[in-house]
């Protein structure tokens, strides 16, 4: 079985959830099927991975129409594959245009939504209507569609309410424990001045809407004194979303000390170091349909606070692996708490409550690492992923 992998991201270039389950699922089935990787960006040199660049008359174009045109080039490529699997709207109409192109079924997986991520307006501009077009054609016509937990799956029927629940699977995100595990090293707290003895609360992710920053920014003035604060937080969407998270993090420094905004995206290694020697990590997302950083925290032995929507109730379990925030949401597509300051109240009281109890989070800590362990190995996930793509070819699908 030949199978194309479409995709935005892949290492070197990995910025989000989407392309660390590429990276991690392709290393696993390659030992088992035939796997080419079709990314975005410069060449790599790495055996059955193509890189494809912006065509050259497209440089100066809208950022949708620089994606549209390197997925025709994908497309043209994917000739002789038994299927292609696309992930995120950048490369399902890719996996749309194979699709059509050579008559071989497209499966996606569905890492997130355009119509439940408004914001990317401001980002994309008018692109986003293209982006939104090239997700919903995928999602119709898709033979089977992946998501990667069951509040995502309920999401995309919601979202596209003609697609046939029966060709939508749940198989979740997972995690390397092998990499992702307790790193007792200290020399990145030392480069950074963080003391790892201290009470720590963590955030990583990008800056962006559905990441929440904003709330936790404020939630984060009612910790202790003595409480450090580190934010691994980068990438900002837009130049708006920057400014507004860079003077709350300057707010909160002015009320503090302790607080260390880290922009760049630390290797793994270091990361692992961050996370290991933290009380807690906080998730404060208003969108999240799993959250692999969440998995990737737990493996590392600490507990998560995180927001009980999407798809991290099927991660954290409340009372033994973390606190889950409740959140009452408007249903306009954006996840916005319908009262903010009470979600802001919330999620102060959930971090104080981990803090308060180190001995307690020491112990949640722990049956979070067993968990990630024991239900999100890529292994399995891997095994599940063929049992969609034979069911796919066989037309059970």
């Amino acid at each position: 079985m030949r199978v194309d992998i479409l995709t935005k991201e892949y290492p070197p270039a990995i910025y989000g959830g989407a392309g660390v389950h590429v990276d991690e699922l392709s290393k696993v089935l390659r030992g088992r099927i035939d796997v080419r990787v079709r990314c975005f960006g410069e060449e790599r040199d790495e055996p059955g991975v193509q890189a494809y660049g912006v065509p050259a008359t497209l440089t100066e174009a809208n950022s949708a129409l620089q994606t549209f045109g390197v997925d025709l080039a994908i497309a043209d490529d994917c000739a002789g594959a038994d299927l292609v699997h696309s992930h995120t709207w950048y490369a399902n109409f890719a996996g749309f245009a194979a699709q059509q192109l050579h008559s071989i079924p497209h499966v996606l997986s569905a890492h997130s939504l355009e119509p439940l991520r408004p914001w990317k307006a401001e980002q994309l501009k008018g692109g986003y209507k293209l982006s939104s077009f090239a997700e919903k054609t995928a999602y119709e016509t898709a033979d089977a569609i992946i998501a990667v937990s069951g509040g995502m799956r309920e999401d995309i029927l919601r979202s596209y309410p003609s697609v046939d629940p029966s060709r939508v699977y749940v198989v979740h995100n997972g995690i390397d424990v092998n990499e992702w595990r307790p790193n007792a090293a200290t020399d990145v707290h030392d480069r950074y001045g963080i003391d790892p003895q201290a009470p720590t609360v963590i955030f990583v992710g990008r800056i962006t809407r559905q990441k929440g920053l904003p709330f936790l920014l404020r939630a984060l003035r009612t910790l202790e004194k003595g409480v450090q604060v580190v934010l691994c937080a980068g990438a900002p969407d837009t130049p708006e979303i920057a400014s507004e998270v860079a003077q709350l993090v300057a707010d909160l420094k002015a009320e503090r000390e302790g607080v260390f905004l880290i922009s760049e995206m630390l290797p793994r290694h270091e990361l692992t170091q961050l996370l290991s020697h933290a009380t807690t990590f906080v998730c404060p997302s208003v969108y999240e349909p799993l959250g692999i950083v969440n998995l990737e925290a737990m493996a590392c032995g600490i507990p998560v606070v995180g927001t009980a929507t999407g798809g991290i109730p099927e991660v954290i379990v409340d009372g033994e692996t973390g606190i889950l925030v409740p959140i009452d949401q408007v249903q306009d597509g954006t996840g916005r708490p319908v009262n903010p300051d009470k979600f802001v109240g919330d999620l102060s009281d959930a971090l104080n409550e981990m803090i308060a109890n180190p001995e307690r989070a020491r112990a949640w800590g722990k049956a979070a690492q067993q968990r990630a362990q024991e239900r999100f190995s890529w292994e399995s996930i891997a095994d599940r992923t063929l049992e969609v793509y034979e069911a796919v070819l066989r037309g059970d699908a």
